[in-house]
């Protein structure tokens, strides 16, 4: 059983407790509704689909209304010191909560009392007041976008206005920022750093690197990180290794988004439905990598059917003799006529044999490597 604790934008949504469910672009939890765009309505959401892919029953939620005051924020602190132990959660993940280091403390002491003491996550509000409480390793996973790595790397920050200029949110500080995060204490135990690239960390090191597929327009669009961090969950919630579940979570989010065909304009309900078909193809290329004793390197460097031609050359230039070695079979030039097209679009184009290609591409990095 897993639980997901959060506040909702609406400032007249009650304190409510108990499982949630999914109706078109809404949540439902006992008798109310939200839309499910961003925020914590988004990470239930990818839970709840990515759940249904794994067999996962649907979380139980503990939600207020809090529009940024904090007062929903401290009646659902207050809330969960009384009735968090209830149930026995083997996962409990934490999102936007005003963060307040005397109520969070409060939480996380009856959560540790717990036996077995349940895997924790936290993203946004209670990530803060973990970092602010000194309390970061007790978590097991946080999932932090670039800006919020910055205030956990900044440790005479207090509160994340005041983290300093000089610890500037770029993505090729990442390493940067994760190692000074652990070197003072303000990382979980796990890091899912969600950004152009993906960083999966933990104490010893930088784990995993997710950076395909890629679509540019998912970078502008609010509430992928959020949707990153219910699969995360969801996965973790099956007993799975936080490392593999943070790889095949990043992964899945990535190859939702490409099936959605984004736009600056896309939303996050319009990815939503394709995390099913998303996380089966990424669990499945698990399964064959599994079954022939293979192991994705730190570079995710597995081909995947969702990339394009450019995306395959721009990542492995050498696997343009490959598509090369095609042209013959498809009647023209395929790097020429169908650079942006998805592999498993242009195989079925040219009626090539999908499954021979991918392994050439793949026998190709290997060699190359």
């Amino acid at each position: 059983m897993h639980a997901i604790v959060g506040t909702v934008p609406v400032e007249d949504f009650p304190l409510v407790a108990g499982e949630a469910s999914l109706a078109g672009n809404e949540f439902l939890i006992q008798d109310y509704k939200a839309l499910v765009n961003r925020g914590t309505p988004a990470l239930i959401a990818a839970a709840i689909k990515a759940g249904e892919v794994v067999g996962l029953p649907a979380p139980y939620c503990y939600l207020v209304g809090d529009i940024g005051r904090g007062d929903g924020s401290r009646r659902l602190y207050e809330f969960l010191t009384t009735h968090i132990g209830e149930f026995d959660f083997e996962t409990i993940t934490f999102h936007y909560l005003q963060p307040d280091v005397h109520w969070h403390n409060r939480v996380l002491e009856i959560l540790n009392n717990r036996m077995p003491r349940p895997r924790l996550i936290a993203d946004a509000g209670f990530m803060y007041a973990a970092k602010m409480s000194g309390r970061s390793l007790e978590y097991d996973l946080f999932t932090p976008d670039v800006g919020e790595l910055a205030f956990l790397a900044d440790e005479e920050a207090p509160h994340p206005f005041y983290t300093r200029g000089f610890i500037l949110h770029e993505e090729s500080k990442v390493p940067e920022l994760i190692q000074r995060a652990y070197d003072h204490g303000n990382a979980a135990r796990h890091l899912l750093v969600k950004g152009e690239r993906d960083y999966i960390s933990s104490r010893e090191g930088i784990r995993e690197i997710i950076d395909h597929p890629s679509e540019e327009a998912m970078e502008v669009i609010g509430g992928t990180g959020d949707t990153v961090t219910g699969i995360v969950a969801a996965l973790i919630s099956t007993g799975m290794e936080i490392v593999d579940a943070a790889r095949i979570a990043a992964k899945t989010n990535r190859l939702a988004g490409y099936y959605a065909r984004p736009t600056a304009a896309t939303q996050v309900m319009e990815i939503l439905p394709h995390i099913p078909r998303a996380l089966e193809e990424v669990l499945h290329e698990k399964q064959r990598l599994d079954a022939e004793g293979e192991s994705p390197s730190m570079e995710s460097s597995s081909i995947s059917p969702g990339m394009t031609v450019l995306d395959v050359i721009k990542r492995y230039r050498h696997t343009e003799s490959v598509f090369k070695k095609y042209d013959e079979k498809a009647g023209e030039c395929i790097c020429c006529n169908a650079l942006f097209e998805p592999l498993e679009n242009m195989a079925a184009h040219y009626d090539l044999n999908l499954d021979e290609l991918l392994a050439e591409l793949e026998e190709s990095i290997l060699i190359d490597a």
